[in-house]
């Protein structure tokens, strides 16, 4: 099945010079969507880990039915401001600005196995931002698992040293 038949290319957004590559025509087609999600936990059976962590927005939309498949707990990491606990956080680069992101200071324990979860891989600013969150609380990144990977823009490379994995290579 050709998962990247299903992603809308949609060009100019969100600035000019982008190219956004837009999941929702995937997740709209119940075949599709239950495909991506069944690789998604297919790549990841060969890791040990103890919960999946999904970046937020679109990290949610396949972190949660990853976690739930494999029946591990979610954790999320948000956009600066938006979990209500007490927090630690981080700011990074992206592909068009910067952006800051945080999770909750109790959500990682030392010695936590965690995969982090995320629709697409462009720069590696997030993912690596989300690792550096996870690290700072003890815990320990075993994989990163990206429906989308952006090869052009080498995003992988950010992530050195860690096990990547993605479905769709553009």
């Amino acid at each position: 099945m050709d998962l990247s038949s299903k992603i809308r290319d949609i060009k100019d957004f969100p600035m000019e010079g982008i190219i956004f590559r837009d999941i929702t025509t995937l997740l709209k087609d119940p075949e599709y969507m239950v495909e991506a999600i069944d690789r998604m936990v297919e790549n990841l059976k060969k890791f040990d880990f103890d919960y999946v962590i999904g970046a937020e927005s679109r990290g949610f939309l396949f972190g949660m039915p990853v976690a739930y498949a494999m029946k591990k707990g979610f954790i999320p990491i948000r956009k600066k401001g938006k979990l209500p606990a007490e927090t630690v956080s981080t700011k990074y680069s992206l592909e068009y600005g910067e952006a800051e992101i945080e999770i909750h200071k109790d959500a990682i324990k030392k010695g936590t196995k965690v995969v982090i979860i995320d629709d697409l891989i462009a720069t590696g600013g997030t993912a690596k931002a989300a690792a550096e969150l996870v690290e700072s609380l003890g815990g320990k990144v075993m994989a990163f698992e990206f429906l989308i990977e952006l090869e052009n823009l080498n995003g992988r490379d950010l992530l050195d040293g860690y096990a990547v994995e993605s479905i769709i290579k553009y």
